[in-house]
């Protein structure tokens, strides 16, 4: 079958490259490997995309759907007779709303991108994440981002308000609803957002804008205790009234890690606390959210709960302290990292990551353990660095002992990564199997020749 020749004639000979060219690609960031594939299609318009699913349908043609490369799971791994269908070139902002405060944006514009667009109308897309320059909306709507900033703004699924999405036979299914209030029936948007492309191909979104905070405060504090993290999170949420945004953990290893050479970030505050948090509100007065802000700094420093602080005295301040919790990449320079992304209640984290430390020390004895993560929404990102040589025995052991743990404490084995094909093993931790059997139902209902991102989740 010729794939590439049928979907030249489709889509136009420069928007479909060969295996070779294929493989010239890098498959992400964190990956050393290059892209496999029969042939890669970069469709520009929706109808050219419901083209490309028409025929792949007709054939028999399975279809990976790819954004940019940001994902940890292997969500966009495509196999060497599959078909990768890239969204690089549907890159327009079609619209911004000031009035309803929405944005309708193409599948392929990255979320920095519309951060920077949604600025000059003195709004902003609350969504935020490390990789903002690169990920894609339509990436994070179809693994359900959250990011940093989910305890005051939610996941991804409560900015979107509505989806163009193209189903397996190249039906287009367009429901670009620009309401907030809409309860005509079934919500099908929530059936692909957080589906990874296995429904359906996302093209288009409408996205729920925020009016842009004229305040920011921050602050990184040091604590003795796992107790005063949790209650230091309590305080800060009822003390700031409403305009916390952030509230970042980082076990001690991990601050040293980011905090020193050949990392660049310097240390705010000294590198011996157990742990450190960094906090962050956004408001609309600044004399009055700074005051509030600082109270609630000084009653917590009188209170014990905290032992240590930088308050951020400017704006470059906050995009330091950010920087910091951002440089995740150092763990490269640690041994071959294996990233975890969890989820479970916060009065359980202690005894869960200090049992999983015992754990891994006796199950594969030397290694380096990085934690940190989105602690005021339960999210926390375990990175387990072991030596290269190490990795591929290691892995299913690592994977073992963080995972297994969850079920006791009704945890997730994903909290904003996704399943992919990594945690395909796993997802039984976190779900029932009445529930699994609903999700292949629904999967069969709207892809009846499994074609859309075949193994992946479910």
């Amino acid at each position: 079958m010729d794939i590439v020749g049928s979907l030249r004639a489709i889509i136009g000979d420069n928007a479909v490259l060969d295996a070779a060219d294929t493989a010239t690609r890098s498959a992400g960031v964190w990956r050393p490997d290059n892209l496999q594939a029969a042939a890669l299609a970069r469709p520009a318009t929706t109808e050219e995309v419901s083209k490309v699913m028409a025929w792949c349908h007709a054939n028999a043609v399975s279809v990976v759907t790819q954004g940019g490369l940001t994902g940890l799971v292997h969500g966009a791994d495509a196999g060497p007779d599959q078909l990768i269908l890239s969204l690089e070139r549907m890159r327009a902002i079609e619209e911004i709303n000031p009035v309803q405060r929405t944005a309708t944006v193409q599948a392929g514009v990255t979320l920095q991108a519309l951060q920077e667009a949604v600025e000059e109308h003195a709004l902003m897309f609350p969504l935020d994440l490390g990789a903002r320059g690169t990920a894609t909306l339509g990436g994070n709507a179809a693994t359900n981002a959250g990011g940093n900033r989910v305890i005051r703004y939610g996941m991804m699924r409560d900015m979107v308000l509505g989806l163009e999405v193209v189903l397996a036979d190249g039906t287009v299914l367009s429901s670009l609803n620009h309401l907030i209030k809409n309860n005509a029936g079934y919500d099908l948007r929530q059936l692909f957002i957080g589906s990874e492309g296995t429904l359906g191909v996302i093209t288009r979104l409408v996205l729920r804008l925020r009016e842009q905070p004229s305040a920011r405060n921050m602050a990184l504090v040091g604590l003795e205790n796992f107790d005063n993290v949790a209650a230091f999170l309590k305080h800060m949420d009822h003390a700031l009234g409403g305009t916390l945004s952030a509230f970042e953990a980082m076990w001690q290893a991990f601050y040293q890690l980011v905090t020193t050479p050949p990392a660049k970030g310097k240390p705010p505050i000294a590198q011996d606390y157990p742990f450190y948090v960094l906090v962050e509100s956004q408001g609309a007065d600044r004399e009055l959210d700074t005051q509030r802000f600082n109270n609630a700094m000084e009653a917590a420093y009188e209170n014990g709960l905290i032992v240590d602080a930088a308050i951020s005295q400017s704006e470059s301040d906050c995009e330091a302290f950010w920087g910091l919790r951002d440089d995740v990449e150092q763990v490269l320079h640690c041994g071959f990292p294996i990233i975890f992304d969890i989820s479970l209640p916060i009065g359980e984290m202690e005894r869960y990551t200090t049992n999983l430390r015992t754990d891994l020390a006796a199950a594969i004895g030397e290694h380096n353990l990085y934690i940190f993560g989105h602690l005021g929404d339960g999210n926390l990102h375990v990175n387990v660095a072991v030596k290269p040589e190490d990795y591929a025995r290691l892995r299913p052991i690592v994977e073992q002992q963080v995972y297994a743990p969850l079920a006791a404490f009704q945890g997730s084995v994903s909290a904003e990564h996704g399943i992919g094909l990594e945690k395909k093993p796993y997802i039984g931790i976190s779900r029932s199997a009445n529930e699994l059997a609903l999700m292949r139902t629904l999967k069969n209902a709207l892809d009846s020749k499994g074609i859309l991102n075949p193994g992946k989740v479910v």
